[in-house]
Parts: C-alpha cells; structure tokens; sequence
C-alpha cells in the first residue's frame, strides 16, 4: 500500500513570516498523524528560514509513525542528525536563495561528498536517501553512495504542460523500475497536489510520497486532518 508522508515546512512558513510562537509544527504533525499520514517530513535548511533546530527536537520526541528529515550533506547538518537520529535523511541540494528546491542532487560531480555524508549517517544508524532527478545516470550511481533508497523528484512532471506531462511520467516510471532493480527503495515528492498525484501514485516501484504544500494549502481551507485524509485517498 502506498505511503503518504506530510511535509509539514510551511506551518514553519507561516509562523516564521511573524516571527510568532503559533502555529507550532509539532501540532502538525499530531493532526497529521491522526489523520493517517504514515510519516512526516520536514527540511533543515542551513538558514532556518521555516524549521528550526527546537522543531526537530520536538518533532523527534512527538512523532510517532517515521520522521524523515531532508537536508543538505555538510558537516553541520550531518552533526545535527547524527545526534537528532530521525527514521530517515534525505539528502538534497540546497541553492543560497531558492524558494524552493530546484532540481535532485547531482550524484555524478558530487559523489564523493554524498558518499562520505551517508557513511555517517550508516555510522549514526540512520537510513539515507537521496532526492535526484529521474536521470539513468544519476540512479545509476545512487547505490554505490550506500544510500539504501531514493526519492525521484517529480517536479518536472508537475510543472509540465499537459503536451508533455505523458513523457515525464514515463521518466518517472523507467527511474523507478531502474532504482528497484539496483535494489533501493523507491520514493516520489515535489509539486504533486490533489490533481495531478494519481499517475505517479499509479506507479506500482514507487512504495511512499513526499506532500506538502499542496496538502498545507488545502488545510487552510478545510482543516488539516480532512486535507491529509483526502489525500490519502487519492494516493491509495
């Protein structure tokens, strides 16, 4: 059965655009969890602008299905989850002013960085993925880093016009058949939302998905718990 991991970054949004104490993402997550979500996830990004190092200490005494934590591989953050140990790190790329993450890790010019952060991670216990595009070469090289599973990035897929979204579901679903035979479990997240999930979830490789903003936008409007249950049905 499919998994649905919340990703719960922008209840940090929303709190860190006042600089307030509300809404906490520790609450969050509670809801999400009731509501079903097999996991949560959240980014530690290297300038905290919506998670912060209390949230994650929170988060990891409070969660009670699986955190998954996405973050960069230097040194400070390979620090922080060595002693956090949350279920997961995600490894990802991180682009001083993004708005988002724009693209997977390039696995190929940097893999000897990406190798020594998941040794340490291997060191501390903690499973490692990675987020990479749904490229043959960048899979190809994303088990002998030791990561045990991968999360392709389904951004291309969500922000293609309707001409072309066929082919990068076709993408998705080589990288996936590809990532499952070099034996790593296969994951999807970025941009999907109530309307375009279906073809990915249909995607038989592809065991959990990474939702959140699509998800946190719905909440607003509806509540989380309902936000997160529809979901969930839409993905099982």
């Amino acid at each position: 059965m499919m998994r649905l991991a919340v990703n719960i970054d922008h209840v940090a949004t929303v709190r860190q655009a006042r600089r307030a104490r509300e809404p906490e993402p520790v609450t969050a997550a509670a809801l999400a969890e009731l509501a079903g979500a097999d996991g949560i996830t959240v980014h530690l990004r290297g300038d905290r602008r919506h998670m912060q190092d209390r949230d994650l200490r929170m988060l990891r005494d409070v969660v009670s299905t699986r955190l998954n934590v996405e973050m960069a591989a230097t040194d400070e953050m390979m620090n922080i989850a060595s002693s956090l140990k949350p279920d997961q790190v995600t490894l990802v790329p991180e682009e001083p002013g993004e708005v988002t993450t724009t693209g997977g890790l390039d696995v190929s010019a940097n893999q000897t960085a990406i190798s020594a952060a998941v040794r340490r991670l291997q060191d501390a216990g903690i499973p490692a993925s990675l987020f990479i595009d749904a490229d043959p070469d960048q899979i190809s090289l994303a088990g002998p880093t030791g990561a045990t599973a991968i999360e392709i990035n389904t951004g291309p897929y969500a922000d293609a016009p309707a001409s072309r979204r066929a082919g990068e579901i076709v993408k998705i679903q080589q990288a996936a058949r590809q990532a499952r035979t070099d034996g790593l479990e296969v994951l999807g997240g970025h941009g999907l939302t109530y309307v375009n999930v279906g073809l990915v979830a249909d995607i038989p490789e592809i065991v959990e998905l990474n939702i959140g903003h699509s998800i946190i936008s719905r909440a607003v409007l509806v509540g989380l718990e309902r936000a997160v249950r529809e979901m969930i049905a839409l993905v099982r």
